[in-house]
């Protein structure tokens, strides 16, 4: 660790993200708190190997489910938790942050800045990464993880830092994960993504939209993708693109999906996301049911995240500008349906109490992050 970087982190969350980062990072020489309700579930060092066979192991300088025993003090606070309990997580911290502590996320498209405007203030110092730094794993909880891939390089957006503590803060991000950090001008380019909540979203909408209810078993969620998902995919990034042309931010840091995936049309696109190597294996998210079969979990955070948090944020934002999403709506429409909520009245975000239980979804800080583009 080199002189004039950050020093003191606090990891929020003890998942696949947190354990690795923490135990990377308790390696490389940094001071490393955790805040996790199963602290009693950890032991003292932590010990991560990459893809390479490269062992990490770090000791925590404090493990606790009490936020006023390790965020005080901490400069970088790290939350690596789903979108569903950030709100909380962030109201919880709140009253142990020092007054230059920069509070972060390890991915942000579930809402992350929207949220953290609205409990910590519009002044609060915030980062955000637009990818997780790390492909990362469990693999003894509380004490090894895998590191089981690097990024060549991280985005990350900044809010409410000045020149000199964002060059700061992107030195010491860059030096824990071991790879170079690029600012993104605005936060929204973080907040705003064509990744999970565009292809995990179009995916399972072509899956079960279409009256596949209960299986006798489970598909393969990328090698079994078909043209269908991948036409579906291609018109709702399409509505994201114009969208991404209205607010200015089509300057190639969330190229199109067909660019990204080195694809020209449907058929490409299949062939393409079906040969990822790092995509192979994975499952749709169901689950098994007493009576035999299989029908979708909506309770994965494939669902719970990408559609509420993801996919309803971009198309806040587009009813913000006045962009029209058809292809959005229709995979909104259905899974309100299906999952018993309401979140859209038609072609527009409801006033209802699904929509603002997700304490992203807030139209007036929205409004306020496009102001700042």
């Amino acid at each position: 660790m080199s002189s004039g970087l950050m020093k003191n982190i606090c990891i929020c969350g003890g998942g696949n993200l947190g354990t690795v980062i923490a135990g990377v990072a308790a390696a490389r020489g940094y001071t490393v708190n955790l805040l996790t309700g199963h602290p009693e579930r950890w032991s003292a060092t932590v010990t991560v190997t990459d893809p390479e066979g490269k062992e990490f192991e770090g000791a925590l300088n404090a493990v606790s489910s009490r936020a006023e025993d390790v965020i005080p003090g901490s400069e970088i606070v790290l939350v690596c938790l789903p979108a569903t309990a950030m709100a909380e997580e962030l109201r919880r911290i709140k009253p142990w942050l020092d007054e230059d502590a920069c509070v972060g996320s390890v991915f942000c498209c579930t809402g992350f800045f929207v949220m953290a405007l609205r409990e910590l203030g519009l002044d609060a110092k915030l980062f955000g990464f637009q990818r997780p730094p790390f492909i990362a794993r469990v693999n003894d909880y509380g004490k090894s993880g895998a590191l089981l891939g690097y990024r060549k390089l991280m985005r990350v957006g900044f809010r409410g830092l000045d020149a000199e503590m964002s060059a700061r803060l992107s030195a010491t991000l860059a030096d824990i994960h071991l790879t170079p950090v690029e600012a993104l001008r605005n936060p929204l380019q973080a907040t705003l993504t064509n990744s999970n909540p565009i292809l995990h979203t179009t995916r399972l909408y072509d899956m079960f939209s279409h009256g596949a209810g209960v299986l006798p078993s489970i598909p393969r969620f990328y090698e079994d993708w078909t043209d269908s998902s991948s036409e579906t995919l291609i018109a709702a990034d399409g509505e994201f693109q114009v969208l991404l042309r209205e607010l200015k931010l089509d300057d190639g840091d969330i190229p199109p999906l067909l660019e990204y995936y080195e694809s020209h049309d449907a058929a490409s696109l299949t062939r393409k996301i079906r040969s990822i190597d790092a995509f192979k294996g994975l499952l749709a998210p169901m689950k098994e049911l007493p009576e035999g079969g299989f029908a979708p979990d909506m309770d994965s955070r494939y669902f719970t995240e990408d559609f509420t948090y993801g996919l309803l944020m971009i198309k806040m934002v587009a009813e913000i500008k006045g962009v029209a999403t058809p292809a959005i709506d229709r995979i909104l429409t259905w899974y309100q349906e299906a999952a018993g909520k309401r979140y859209l009245d038609g072609c527009r975000i409801a006033d209802s109490a699904d929509v603002r239980m997700t304490g992203a979804l807030d139209r007036e800080i929205l409004q306020e992050m496009i102001s700042t583009l």
